[in-house]
């Protein structure tokens, strides 16, 4: 039960890359991974605009999410 608690999912999940992203579905732990994961792909793709949805709350995605685009450097 603890493996589960750490990785419910122990495959890797296949995200199609579309000129948005959400981050609702993804636990604040992996927010810094998935956004950089997402922006390489994006811009591999030739997406020049995108958008990456971090809602509203206490602002601790979107503050993973301005860090992360602050360090990008084709950002």
């Amino acid at each position: 039960m603890d493996e589960y608690l750490e990785n419910p999912f122990p495959e890797t999940v296949e995200l199609e890359i579309t000129d948005s992203l959400d981050l609702h579905a993804f636990h604040p732990k992996d927010v810094k991974a998935v956004t950089e994961a997402y922006l390489e792909e994006a811009r591999k793709k030739g997406f020049r605009l995108v958008r990456l949805i971090h809602g509203k709350g206490v602002g601790v995605q979107r503050e993973i999410v301005r860090s992360v685009l602050a360090e990008t450097d084709f950002v």
